[in-house]
């Protein structure tokens, strides 16, 4: 028998969680599990809330696209909203301004908004519109004064494609979500263990020196010009760059020894930007041992 799929009912907790759980709305106002469904009742023949043994011959939710007809399991493909009102971010939010700002991000092609099929909602809870990717109806039947139906191309349910991200935007741009902290890329990943090697080999003797001397010798290179779009990075990179704008002025000029390039290096940096440039780890044992030497 038709199934309600994981990757739906995790829409729809998200929803509940958030939506039904405000202490500043009264209780009326609060959107109920039962407005938030899934599987269509026993009746119910044909469209997406129906898995493959209740479609009907012709079912415009199969034959209409090959993501449909490949797509095609036990699982239902569709879901409804009902009402709802909200207060946040000192502005008043329901299923009208939820329908709506969906229906934008549709008609921009949202990333996140790809598995779609339709939305058959309504803008202000007189007239019934639908948006629908294939372009091929534009209404629908007046219960969706009072609530609205979006409909997923069932492949994308078939594979269990995780289909929160566009609710979880929308309760993020209204201030229902706390705004995260985007996730490091693989690149920048990869960059910040560059500098974290180059920032803890050590060799015991004068740790913050034999790693800029490295650095000033050419065999590490941490490249300024890298651009990183996450906030940690974009810190510890400002930090880097005045390190290396002062090994740059460094390269031009003609020391023989060693300890005179330890001793340009450190002489161009504040005491702010080495300590900024050395990670917490690393920070505990310069510690020690500058310590170490006071006390001898």
């Amino acid at each position: 028998m038709t199934r309600a799929p994981a990757n739906l009912l995790a829409v729809r907790g998200l929803l509940l969680e958030h939506l039904n759980r405000d202490p500043n709305r009264v209780r009326d106002e609060d959107l109920e599990p039962n407005e938030v469904g899934i599987v269509g009742d026993a009746n119910h023949r044909g469209g997406y809330h129906c898995g493959s043994d209740r479609v009907v011959t012709n079912d415009y939710s199969v034959v209409e696209s090959s993501r449909d007809r490949s797509g095609l399991t036990l699982d239902a493909a569709a879901l409804d909203v009902g009402t709802f009102r909200v207060s946040s971010g000192g502005r008043n939010h329901d299923l009208a301004t939820f329908s709506t700002w969906c229906v934008a991000q549709c008609v921009a092609n949202a990333p996140d908004t790809r598995d779609l099929r339709e939305i058959i909602y309504s803008p202000d809870g007189k007239v019934v519109r639908r948006w629908d990717r294939l372009g091929r109806r534009n209404t629908g039947d007046r219960s969706h004064l009072w609530h609205t139906h979006f409909s997923f191309f069932r492949d994308s349910i078939k594979a269990n494609r995780d289909q929160t991200p566009l609710f979880r935007r929308y309760l993020t741009t209204i201030g229902l979500i706390k705004q995260e902290e985007p996730d490091m890329t693989p690149e920048e990943h990869n960059w910040l263990k560059t500098v974290h090697r180059n920032l803890t080999v050590l060799d015991g003797r004068n740790p913050v020196g034999q790693i800029y001397t490295r650095m000033a010798m050419g065999e590490d290179h941490i490249d300024p010009k890298f651009q990183v779009s996450h906030p940690t990075l974009r810190s510890i990179g400002s930090q880097l760059t005045a390190l290396q704008t002062a090994l740059d002025a460094l390269s031009k000029k003609d020391f023989t020894d060693e300890q005179a390039i330890i001793t340009g290096v450190l002489a161009g940096l504040t005491p702010e930007q080495i300590a900024g440039a050395i990670p917490p780890t690393v920070a505990r044992q310069v510690v020690e041992e500058l310590a170490r030497r006071l006390a001898a």
